[in-house]
């Protein structure tokens, strides 16, 4: 049973994972058929974001009232409700009134998901789990593809909804099986609320230092391509497709770090993602023709932001309690949703005004402050730890 939940779990991260890039590999059709300018992807993208943020700041109080399963199998269901409602949408303001929706039921998957993971299950695990969000992630853009060679962007969504309902399912015919792990850590009472978590110590660094990672993240994933193209004068074609890249680096560096990462633990998995990342961002500033060491270095720079994001949720319970990691991760989601959606706007604007050349000097200053606030917060709580064994 305990493989069987496991299992269950990620598929519902597969499912997370299938929504996030379907809007960028059919915006591009989409925007000409609503007859809207290609720039309105991002009113979109901000409506998904605040349901996101929004969710993920309730998630710790509705895991804790009705249950992480209850609460994925719900938002599931509710995900795959604006998916189809997107599918049958051809006018601009129904993607604005569906995308509510779909980013509720995002924020709420991944907090609560997340959040259960690290209560109940190793770091390995905590790694693959974003593995398969990557598979999500890969898979959609295929399926768009499909649609649009055959039919329409609508049978695309329509396709992923689909997926989505059935995962739904599956979800909820399989509720018992979640009783194989003890219920009590999201059932006790919390010590702190949503408010006063803020004032323990480590805490305000460690969203800090979240934030810039997804900052950075979400910087790569959307102006990889641009940067091959405008500085180091990669055909288009091929830019987009090599972006993928980056991609393929992370699900991959996740599947493989789920392997070590129990043996080196989270906050030394962490620095050696960093120092991954680094090299890659050195591969990307090599003032050289050759776009092999471009390219390179966008699956480098994969590869080490690979074990950061799960590595920092994972260490959460143990930095700050079993009893306050749910409201913290809550928050850990929303200050990622808030980097991931305004930083990569802020590097667009830098790069109209200065040059797309300042795209790994970017990367570089968000990597150093996600570092700097990361390794702050494990030197708090780690000096908490320490003092709290001597009393014992």
């Amino acid at each position: 049973m305990y493989t069987v939940l496991l299992v269950l779990i990620y598929i519902a991260f597969i499912s997370l994972g299938l929504p996030d890039s379907l809007l960028g590999s059919g915006w591009p059709v989409m925007h000409r058929d609503l007859s809207v300018p290609i720039s309105y992807m991002g009113i979109i993208s901000m409506v998904i974001s605040g349901g996101t943020v929004i969710s993920s700041l309730l998630s710790d109080k509705l895991t804790r009232k009705f249950g992480t399963q209850k609460v994925t199998v719900v938002s599931v269901f509710l995900t795959a409700a604006a998916l189809l409602g997107f599918s049958f949408s051809n006018q601009f303001w129904m993607l604005i009134l569906f995308a509510v929706p779909y980013g509720v039921g995002a924020g709420a998957i991944d907090a609560a998901l997340n959040n259960y993971i690290a209560l109940h299950y190793s770091s390995r695990h905590m790694s693959w789990l974003h593995c398969f969000w990557g598979v999500g992630t890969i898979v959609s853009p295929f399926i768009m593809s499909y649609a649009l060679t055959n039919s329409t962007w609508n049978f695309g969504y329509r396709l992923i909804g689909f997926i989505q309902l059935g995962i739904g399912l599956l979800l909820l015919i399989t509720l018992p099986v979640w009783k194989v792990n003890p219920q009590k850590t999201e059932s006790d009472n919390q010590k702190a609320g949503l408010f006063s978590v803020l004032k323990i110590k480590g805490v305000p660094s460690l969203l800090l230092g979240f934030f810039a990672y997804c900052a950075a993240e979400a910087t790569a994933m959307n102006w990889a391509s641009t940067y091959l193209v405008e500085v180091k004068d990669i055909a288009t074609d091929r830019a987009a497709r090599f972006a993928s890249l980056f991609y393929i680096g992370l699900t991959v560096g996740r599947f493989l770090g789920g392997f070590i990462m129990n043996r080196l633990g989270d906050r030394k998995m962490i620095l050696l993602g960093t120092g991954i990342l680094a090299c890659g961002i050195i591969l990307l500033l090599l003032p050289t023709e050759n776009a092999t060491v471009s390219l390179s270095g966008l699956i480098i720079i994969g590869l080490g932001c690979a074990p950061i994001y799960p590595c920092i949720i994972h260490s959460t319970p143990n930095n700050f309690g079993a009893e306050n990691s749910g409201v913290i991760i809550g928050i850990q989601m929303a200050s990622a949703y808030i980097g991931s959606t305004f930083m990569p706007p802020l590097f667009g604007l830098l790069g109209n005004l200065i040059s797309f050349s300042i795209f790994p000097f970017f990367l570089a200053v968000f990597m150093c402050l996600m570092i700097a606030m990361t390794e702050t917060t494990f030197k708090i709580t780690s000096s908490k730890i320490t003092v709290k064994e001597k009393q014992k």
